[in-house]
């Protein structure tokens, strides 16, 4: 798997503010009285929390300083769940149960703008939602947040950020924005604002549907239906599904979803604990409803597939001899079970691993992709620093980066010093940007540069143009 890169960072902005919870999952959700037949509770001897107890009282008596009991309680859960060395098995508090539900909703109560974090200040990164109340108060992609109810954002987390501009549709919040030379408040109140997690379009050239699907949740499989439904009025003939970079999520809708390509009767995934298989969910009309898609189809994948996206692709891949195409997937193999503890904190604990249909176990080692294709190599570079200037002279890191993204837009960059081809190339980017041209890379320079090398990237998905000639034949 390769670490943090420029192409995961593009991606991560469209949905950076609307799903800040994510991460690599695949769950159910079930109140705390809900135990599955073979894991009843076992409870503890009075002699095993008593130590707890005592310790807890031990604290409270005799710190010097003055403790939060909430916090102890707090941590105590959470090194219970940390001990078993699982990282998908841990307790939620209120906040962390809320941004995980949140980032499977298909919807959320704020204002439809999706922020970056840009020299320690959140920016609006891209036009805000279509109809929300963010655009209906004329926010524009660049906006600088400065305060959030007369509270200052400089140096705070993103997740802070937009943890503090969300909130109860109908009430409002007050942001202070800069835009340009200019700054002023503007008073938004909050909505209801949709989450989609299946993007469309058509190569009409070509007849072929893309559908990229983001996450498995609450309603991604009507979503689903609906995207193919409205393409095919288009002209589709066939689809290229991708799951890339999509990190997992609810285990009934991967299911439903999978069994629209599968024939009746072929299985989705199997489920196992320590001592083997113990179920399995095959294709049905229970599922799907009757709505099948028997049209050509490929898959494309990446190190950042995950878990439900995993069980996707091998589903497709093993049962319907559907071409899967990309790099090796994430490799989550097991599924939690997310329990609600009664005060509004949850427990997401690992209950069971997952196989695919040929009772493959991909943890820790991925789906194989049928044809192997990536990006290019600069596609996984970090992105340009934000809190400082590059120029003339320099040498680092930083700058060799900066080559290497001038030199895939065309220039003859090369590397790790700030030179005159680079001044140059850099004045050339910052013309055509139709901004000040100084041969210098500032914040604003930086992001044009990476929007030129996301235009680029879309040229060069050789994953996605394999699937293509897959599709032509």
């Amino acid at each position: 798997m390769k670490n943090v890169s420029f192409h995961r960072y593009v991606i991560s902005l469209i949905c950076v503010a609307i799903l800040s919870g994510g991460g690599v999952y695949i769950w159910q959700k079930s109140t705390a009285a809900t135990q599955s037949p073979q894991n009843q509770p076992t409870v503890a001897t009075s002699n095993e929390l008593e130590k707890v107890q005592t310790l807890f009282d031990q604290i409270r008596a005799n710190y010097y300083q003055e403790v939060d009991e909430d916090v102890l309680v707090e941590g105590a859960l959470k090194g219970m769940t940390d001990a078993l060395g699982d990282p998908y098995t841990t307790y939620l508090s209120e906040s962390a149960a809320n941004e995980l539900d949140q980032s499977l909703s298909s919807s959320f109560e704020g204002i439809g703008a999706t922020l970056t974090l840009v020299n320690d200040y959140p920016e609006v990164a891209q036009a805000p939602i279509k109809n929300s109340p963010a655009e209906k108060n004329g926010l524009r992609l660049n906006d600088r947040i400065l305060k959030v109810d007369g509270k200052e954002t400089k140096g705070l987390s993103l997740t802070e950020v937009v943890n503090n501009i969300r909130g109860k549709k109908g009430t409002t919040v007050k942001l202070t924005i800069q835009r340009e030379k200019e700054t002023f408040d503007v008073s938004i109140t909050r909505d209801t604002i949709p989450v989609d997690t299946v993007h469309t379009d058509l190569d009409s050239e070509k007849k072929i549907g893309k559908i990229e699907i983001t996450t498995f949740g609450e309603s991604t499989a009507s979503e689903l239906k609906e995207g193919i439904e409205s393409l095919r009025k288009k002209g589709a003939k066939s689809f290229i599904l991708d799951v890339r970079q999509n990190p997992g999520g609810l285990l009934d809708q991967v299911q439903i979803m999978a069994s629209m390509f599968l024939e009746d009767g072929k299985t989705i995934v199997k489920f196992a604990d320590d001592s083997g298989v113990i179920s399995e969910t095959k294709a049905s009309a229970a599922l799907d409803e009757g709505f099948k898609v028997t049209e050509p189809v490929v898959v494309l994948v990446d190190g950042g597939s995950a878990s439900a996206a995993e069980i996707f692709a091998a589903a497709l891949q093993e049962s319907a001899d559907i071409p899967v195409v990309g790099t090796e997937t994430f490799g989550k193999g097991t599924v939690q079970n997310v329990k609600e503890l009664g005060d509004n904190s949850e427990l997401k604990m690992t209950v069971m691993k997952w196989l695919t249909p040929n009772e493959e176990w991909v943890n820790e080692q991925g789906v194989m992709p049928d044809h192997q294709a990536d990006f290019p190599e600069y596609a996984y570079l970090a992105p340009l620093p934000r809190d400082k200037e590059l120029k003339e002279g320099q040498s680092s890191e930083a700058v060799d980066r900066l080559n290497q993204f001038l030199s895939a837009l065309g220039y003859r960059t090369t590397g790790d010093t700030f030179d005159q081809t680079t001044v140059s190339a850099v004045q050339a980017v910052q013309q055509k940007a139709e901004l000040e041209v100084t041969g210098k890379v500032n914040a604003e320079t930086a992001q044009a540069i990476e929007k030129a090398v996301t235009d680029q990237l879309k040229q060069e998905d050789h994953a996605y143009l394999k699937a293509v000639d897959l599709l032509s034949k």
